[in-house]
């Protein structure tokens, strides 16, 4: 997993509450299971129209939004059914942060699996951020991870809370996987000494 310590980027405002994993990625795109090209299908029922070309009002297709790193949501983003399918389409489209004041208890863990930090922040600054990512070209945020706060482009600062353990392992790219894998050396100690007194198994 790729480590998250500083992004830099163009900010996409999305002021939508409750946008839905079936928003995020339509149920069409479930049927498989790699983590790499589901960004073409990344708020597909919105980008593009019944006839397959984009629809021009989503932020996303515009200019100066195509290549945005972060979201600024509405609350309770990434609500509804469980599918990790949507962290996924949002790493695959370039998606590294996604900001709003509340998230869906399982899309908010699935991100941190990611490498996806979702950062809370308050109705007031969340305002402040769209205010921010509504200028177009010049809407780039800058997320600080180690320092836990938000830059904006006039210099306005918000800070973000965050689990340390989860702070932890974005910093060092570890998924649970990852911390596991840490600890190696006494995971083979421990068998090898299990073999010994319970050969059997």
């Amino acid at each position: 997993m790729d480590k998250f310590t500083t992004l830099t980027g163009v900010a996409a405002p999305l002021n939508i509450m409750n946008v839905d994993t079936d928003m995020i990625i339509p149920k069409q795109y479930l049927k498989t299971i790699a983590r790499t090209g589901l960004g073409k299908g990344l708020f597909s029922e919105m980008r593009f129209k019944d006839d397959g070309s984009e629809n021009p009002d989503f932020v996303l297709n515009k200019p100066a939004y195509r290549a945005s790193k972060i979201i600024v949501a509405g609350d309770n983003f990434g609500c509804g059914s469980s599918r990790e399918h949507a962290p996924w389409a949002l790493l695959d489209y370039g998606i590294r942060c996604v900001i709003s004041t509340s998230f869906a208890d399982i899309f908010y863990n699935n991100c941190f699996q990611n490498g996806i930090l979702p950062a809370k922040v308050s109705a007031e600054d969340l305002a402040k951020l769209m205010d921010d990512a509504s200028r177009g070209s010049n809407a780039t945020l800058t997320v600080d991870l180690e320092k836990q706060e938000i830059r904006g482009p006039d210099g306005g600062v918000v800070k973000f809370d965050i689990d340390g353990f989860r702070k932890h392992c974005l910093l060092n790219g570890l998924d649970d996987i990852g911390v596991t894998m840490q600890k190696g050396d006494a995971i083979s100690t421990f068998e090898k000494q299990t073999t010994g007194v319970r050969p059997w198994l």
